[in-house]
């Protein structure tokens, strides 16, 4: 089976506009264009774009759904395995975060008590899931099941003011570290002050700080397409400077 734009697209949902937006940022490109310059989409085309919208259900941006389709490792199999078991999670959020607006209304009428610690536990779960889709394969495989556990718990006994400063941590670090790339020194005093910046956000959610620790993970945000396009999207070429910056921040 063969679909011009106009039936992909009420067959799946997705406008004609998004769809050629995918063709342009090379995501997703027709089979074919017709003589009439009509694109064409055949059967490969469709079961991409099915992959597409499985990863924009769970929030995958448009730049990590390209990195991922396009590894040389994907298998759609296996995606497909990921995708039931993400969604199972992402469902497994959505009831706990429904419990805990449930429980703040009825909180709220004075028929329970709820105390603050109960207030975020969705929250913080759903992040914990979160990061457990995205890269707890690869984490785990690295650190093992013990240091990631162990950062679990640590996120989910959290106060809400230690989180927020890890939020605020967060956003200084790549503030930080976007205007230390302008400068190229990796050894600089803006790049520097980045890597604490990183540290001190690391320690928040996983006490048990090394620099092994820190090293290990620097390399991986240049190896993971996933990690990558974090810092990425500061500027083009980012992650391997804060991998060199951490370097010699290991060193001092």
């Amino acid at each position: 089976m063969e679909y011009t734009i106009n039936k992909l697209s009420k067959m799946s949902g997705v406008s004609t506009r998004a769809l050629r937006y995918y063709d342009e940022i090379n995501l997703l490109k027709p089979l074919r264009v017709a003589q009439s310059k009509y694109r064409i989409y055949g059967q490969e085309q469709v079961d991409t774009l099915q992959q597409i919208l499985f990863y924009r259900e769970l929030d995958f941006s448009l730049e990590d759904i390209k990195a991922m389709l396009f590894a040389s490792d994907f298998d759609r199999g296996r995606a497909f395995t990921e995708h039931l078991s993400m969604l199972q999670n992402k469902r497994e959020r959505l009831d706990t975060l429904i419990l805990n607006v449930t429980k703040s209304i009825t909180a709220m009428k004075g028929e329970i008590t709820m105390s603050n610690q109960e207030k975020f536990e969705g929250f913080k779960q759903a992040l914990i899931d979160e990061n457990e889709q995205k890269y707890g394969e690869e984490v785990r495989a690295k650190y093992g099941d013990a240091v990631v556990d162990e950062s679990n718990a640590n996120l989910k006994g959290l106060t809400q003011e230690q989180y927020n400063e890890g939020e605020r941590l967060l956003a200084e670090f790549e503030a930080t570290l976007k205007a230390a790339f302008a400068t190229g020194d990796p050894a600089g005093e803006p790049a520097q002050q980045a890597c604490d910046l990183h540290k001190q956000w690391l320690m928040v959610f996983y006490p048990h700080y090394s620099k092994e620790y820190h090293l290990g993970l620097a390399e991986m945000y240049v190896a993971d397409e996933r990690f990558k396009a974090n810092y990425e999207k500061l500027a083009v070429g980012c992650t391997e400077f804060l991998r060199d910056a951490i370097n010699i921040y290991a060193q001092g």
